[in-house]
């Protein structure tokens, strides 16, 4: 089965670097194969017949052994990631008007999340008034956020950070990306 494998904070704000080319063989040595990585923060697309609990377990272990530090992985199988991008919440209206907002800036994210958050946790992110016009949904173990403005000043974004702490965040961009990937199109 393939696999994206999502690494949290890495190579981010100049700390817990790790160079990419050593990500990937680490994954290599550990016997996987398909390895592919894409960009310097931490995706790796690779097949295995483990099962997520143990490959989560084996691959934590080892990074931390390898680079000296943990990290938080999330990871998806084939199916759950184009169930992601199938269930898009968003028109083209509604991304065409927030990019029209701002052109430079992206726009639409998935905030990968471990596990399926609670009521709780959604009661209070669907609760809150966000006066920039930015818009959450909430998918089976991810959450897609589409920001009027920028990522960096989402208010949005912030509240999402602090209740969902071990989520690790990817641009839409990124998530098509590592869909071809999987697909077995574009380089690494």
């Amino acid at each position: 089965m393939k696999y994206i494998i999502l690494f949290r904070g890495i190579n981010v704000g100049g700390k817990h670097i790790v160079k990419i080319q050593e990500l990937k063989a680490l994954f290599t040595e550990m016997g996987f194969t398909g390895v592919k990585t894409y960009i310097q923060s931490g995706n790796v697309v690779l097949e295995s017949n483990w099962e997520e609990a143990s490959l989560r377990a084996a691959i934590g272990e080892e990074f931390s052994k390898s680079f000296g530090f943990p990290s938080d992985i999330i990871i998806r199988n084939q199916t759950e990631l184009l169930t992601l991008i199938d269930q898009l919440p968003f028109t083209q209206e509604q991304m065409n008007t927030a990019q029209a907002a701002l052109p430079q800036a992206e726009h639409l994210y998935v905030y990968f999340l471990s596990s399926k958050p609670t009521r709780e946790e959604m009661d209070i992110v669907m609760g809150y008034e966000d006066s920039q016009g930015d818009m959450c949904y909430l998918g089976e173990r991810e959450i897609y956020l589409l920001c009027r403005q920028s990522i960096r000043i989402s208010k949005m974004a912030i509240r999402l950070n602090k209740i969902f702490q071990d989520a690790t965040v990817r641009n839409w961009k990124t998530v098509l990306k590592l869909n071809n990937l999987y697909q077995g199109d574009g380089a690494e």
